[in-house]
C-alpha cells in the first residue's frame, strides 16, 4: 500500500536475532525473546507489559491506542519445538540460501512473529491511516499446551474485536482450525506369573479388546463428522505401554487416545462420548478402564464464518500480495486462535513458510513470503482499522 515501506533488510536481522535465542519447547525460556520484543515495539511507540504463567514461561503485550475504533490483535508464539538432529545447518543461526531463510522457528513462528512486528512499526509510524487499538499479543508455549494463550485469556484483557494469528500458512487464509483431546487410559488386570496366566487377568488382552472399539468408533461414529474446512474428526491410539516384568502377566496396560474435534463439537459432550466407549467395553467384554488423566493439548476446535469482513479482507490481502490461491482454508491441527475467539474476537490464521517445513530439520520460511506477509498483515489492519470508525 503507498506509503507503507517494510525494511526487508532490518527483518532478517530481527529473525536472527529471535532465531539465535533458543526457546525450544520444552523447556520453552521465552522470557529472554519476550523481551527482545518489547525492546522493539517500545521503540515503535507501544506501551509494554509482560505477564508470565510460570517463571520464564512469558508472554509479552504491545498496545497502542489510536482514538475511536475497534481492537486489533496480532498474535503468535514465541517458543518452538526442539531443534532434534539432521540438520545440514546451524539450526540457532539464520541462514539465507537461494531466496530461502533457514533456522529453527523460521516458519513456525518467528517469521511470522517478525513479520507482524514490521506491520505494528509501519502502523505506528503513519497512524494518520487508521483508527482504534492495536495489539501485539505474543505468547508462551503454543508448541505443547498454549499455556500462554490461556494464561493470557483468564487475565480478563481489554476486549479484543479482531485477530489475525500468525502461523505457517504459505500466506494463505485459515479461517477454522481443528482442536484436541487426549485422554490417558488404564486398562486394569490382575496379576499372575506367566506360567499360570490363567490365574491371572492380562490387562494387555483386554486393552486389545478396548482398542477394537476405538478401532470401530472412529471408522463408523467419529470420522463421519466432518467439516468442510478441516476435514474429518479423529480418534486414534498414540502409545501403549503395560506389563513390567519379562515372566508377570500384567495389571495394568496404559494408553493414550487422540481425538481430533471440527468446529461445531462440543468438548464436554466429547468427553461423555470417550467414557460412554469406555462403559460399553465393560459391559460388553467386562474390560476394567478408566480415565486416569488428560495430557495438555492446545484447546478446542473454532472457526470464524467465511463471510466474515476480516476473513474478506485477509483473502483479499494474500490475493494482492502473491498467494493466488487465498483460501479460506482449515488447519488439521490446533492453534491459538480458538483462545481469541472465547474473548469474542473474529479472526483468521496466516503466516508465511509451510507447515511442510515445520517442525522438521533445516525448516526455513522463503524470502519472499516473508516479507509479503508484513504487507498482507498490514492490509488487513487497515481494512478493520478504518479512519472514523467507531468502538
Amino acid at each position: 500500500m503507498s506509503g507503507f515501506n517494510a525494511d526487508s533488510a532490518r527483518m532478517k536481522k530481527d529473525l536472527a536475532t529471535l532465531v539465535a535465542i533458543n526457546t525450544e519447547n520444552p523447556p520453552g525460556r521465552e522470557r529472554e525473546a519476550a523481551e527482545c520484543v518489547a525492546v522493539w515495539l517500545t521503540a515503535a511507540g507501544f506501551d509494554l507489559s509482560f505477564s508470565e504463567y510460570a517463571p520464564g514461561r512469558t508472554n509479552v503485550i504491545a498496545v497502542l491506542q489510536n482514538g475511536p475504533g475497534p481492537c486489533f490483535a496480532f498474535n503468535t508464539h514465541l517458543d518452538v519445538v526442539p531443534a532434534g538432529k539432521g540438520w545440514q545447518r546451524e539450526p540457532f543461526t539464520l541462514t539465507e540460501e537461494d531466496g530461502r531463510l533457514y533456522g529453527r522457528g523460521s516458519c513456525d513462528a518467528k517469521g511470522p512473529l517478525v513479520a507482524m512486528v514490521e506491520a505494528l512499526r509501519m502502523l505506528a509510524n503513519q497512524r494518520d491511516s487508521w483508527s482504534g487499538t492495536l495489539m501485539g499479543v505474543f505468547t508462551a508455549d503454543e508448541e505443547v499446551a498454549s499455556e500462554g494463550a490461556k494464561f493470557y485469556v483468564k487475565e480478563s484483557p481489554v476486549t479484543i474485536d479482531f485477530a489475525v494469528i500468525g502461523e505457517p500458512t504459505s500466506n494463505a487464509t485459515f479461517s477454522a482450525h481443528k482442536g484436541s483431546l487426549r485422554p490417558r487410559v488404564r486398562v486394569n488386570g490382575v496379576t499372575a506369573h506367566s506360567g499360570t496366566p490363567d490365574l491371572g487377568v492380562n490387562a494387555i488382552y483386554k486393552a486389545g479388546q478396548l482398542l477394537g472399539l476405538v478401532e470401530h468408533n472412529h471408522q463408523h461414529t467419529v470420522c463421519c463428522r466432518h467439516h468442510p474446512l478441516v476435514g474429518n474428526a479423529s480418534l486414534t491410539v498414540t502409545r501403549v505401554h503395560g506389563g513390567h516384568a519379562d515372566n508377570v502377566v500384567p495389571d495394568s496396560c496404559e494408553l493414550l487416545l487422540d481425538r481430533r474435534m471440527v468446529p461445531g463439537e462440543d468438548e464436554d459432550a466429547v468427553k461423555a462420548e470417550i467414557q460412554q466407549l469406555l462403559d460399553t467395553a465393560r459391559q460388553q467384554f467386562n474390560v476394567d478402564a478408566e480415565i486416569i488423566g488428560w495430557q495438555p493439548t492446545t484447546g478446542g476446535a473454532t472457526e470464524t464464518d467465511s463471510n466474515e469482513s476480516i476473513v474478506q479482507a485477509s483473502l483479499e490481502a494474500c490475493r494482492r500480495h502473491g498467494q493466488p490461491e487465498p483460501g479460506p482454508f482449515g488447519f488439521q491441527g490446533g492453534c491459538d486462535l480458538v483462545h481469541f475467539r472465547t474473548l469474542g474476537a473474529k479472526g483468521v490464521v496466516i503466516g508465511p513458510g509451510s507447515l511442510a517445513v515445520a517442525h522438521k530439520p533445516d525448516e526455513f520460511v522463503p524470502v519472499e513470503e516473508f516479507i509479503s506477509a508484513a504487507y498482507i498483515y498490514l492490509d488487513i489492519a487497515l481494512a478493520m482499522l478504518p479512519v472514523g470508525s467507531q468502538a
